[in-house]
């Protein structure tokens, strides 16, 4: 709260706006205002993400067990890092990639764990059955059974169509293949737009935000 209302001040009014309107300078041509709110926010940027990594992470995970609570192992932990550091050195780089090594090993750890918990099940739940009796719909549904099986048709035909036009073992010289091909691509079109569009909603958002805060924090119109 206390930092709301520092930059609810006149003077955070002004620094803010000015940053917008340099930032949005770049809409006219590149420049050197741009460039310096460009390099100010890289830099205020860099200097938070290192304040909340000791703040949120290191202090409470790191330094305070191992000081205040007499887990001193951790202490090897600081040797790890310290390594990632040697790679600067000529004559010791080779020691960065022990703890390079390390670290993805850990990261390919959780990449696969992830995988295995939120894909897997995903690529299971692919698998819909296009016969449908009354039990198989959900408590409380509204939906029909001539409506779920038609459902589970189109996601079914949509799959099938998707994995054809990836499916390179072969020429596509079938008719039928090429068809469902030609009709996988034009579904991934669709997706692909829905996906683009969301990510323009969300940089309009953005940008409507600006706008409102010039208009409205800086300029005061009503």
């Amino acid at each position: 709260m206390e930092a709301q209302s520092a930059w609810s001040t006149p003077l955070g009014v002004w620094i803010g706006a000015i940053g917008t309107l340099a930032l949005f300078s770049l809409i006219y041509r590149e420049n050197r205002l741009y460039r310096l709110f460009e390099h100010l926010f890289i830099g205020l940027a860099a200097g938070f993400l290192i304040k909340t990594t000791w703040h949120e992470t290191l202090h409470p995970q790191w330094w305070k067990p191992m000081t205040q609570n007499g887990q001193w192992p951790w202490m090897f932990a600081l040797a790890g890092g310290a390594l990632f550091y040697t790679i600067y050195s000529k004559r010791y780089s080779w020691l960065s990639r022990i703890s390079i090594g390390v670290l993805i090993g850990f990261v390919a750890g959780q990449i696969f764990q992830v995988t295995a918990n939120d894909y897997i099940p995903q690529i299971r739940k692919t698998f819909k059955p296009l016969y449908v009796t009354s039990a198989d719909i959900p408590t409380g549904s509204m939906m029909t059974v001539q409506g779920m099986m038609l459902n589970n048709l189109i996601f079914v035909t949509i799959v099938v169509c998707v994995l054809s036009y990836f499916f390179f073992s072969f020429e596509q010289k079938n008719k039928v293949i090429r068809t469902s091909a030609r009709s996988g691509r034009l579904m991934l079109m669709f997706a692909f737009g829905a996906i683009f569009g969301s990510t323009v909603m969300a940089r309009m958002a953005l940008l409507i935000d600006r706008v409102w805060f010039l208009m409205h924090n800086w300029l005061r119109l009503q």
